[in-house]
């Protein structure tokens, strides 16, 4: 079989569509909307850093579509790699954010400290970096397949 893999060439051509994609329609909302973005059902797209996730994402499919020619060889299977911990590190990011806004109460008096909707908040919408997160995650099949096969140098 040497250095090809079909399946991980095909669904990392597909997946580095849908980031570009996601990337490319960030983009469009935060020129056309702002900061204050948009939602469409169970996606928001919006926020301070949403230029920054727009662009990551748009650079993260390029770089897994630039990894898709045989695929297995350590070069190509390292880009797809960071293109992932670039997805993994903004997903990180928003679910900090969540957590993070999540705990505090309201600033009025008599509020409690604690956000007594606590668990309401993690419902959707949600950024497209956390639909994506767990979609990158097959990365690491094909590293532990490649190390298992004892070529991961």
């Amino acid at each position: 079989m040497g250095n090809r893999s079909t399946f991980g060439s095909v669904y990392f051509a597909i997946f580095g569509f849908m980031v570009l994609a996601l990337g490319i329609v960030e983009l469009v909302v935060v020129s056309t909307g702002g900061m204050e973005g948009a939602s469409w059902g169970p996606l928001e797209m919006g926020g301070m850093l949403l230029w920054w996730r727009a662009i990551i994402l748009v650079f993260a499919g390029l770089i897994y579509l630039s990894s898709v020619n045989n695929f297995l060889d350590v070069r190509q299977l390292g880009k797809s790699v960071i293109a992932s911990i670039m997805i993994w590190i903004v997903a990180g990011m928003e679910i900090w954010a969540r957590i993070a806004g999540s705990i505090p109460g309201g600033p009025e008096e008599g509020t409690p400290w604690f956000n007594p909707e606590f668990l309401a908040t993690y419902g959707p919408p949600y950024m497209p970096e956390i639909y994506l997160l767990p979609l990158s995650l097959v990365i690491l099949y094909f590293v532990g397949r490649r190390k298992k096969q004892g070529r991961l140098s």
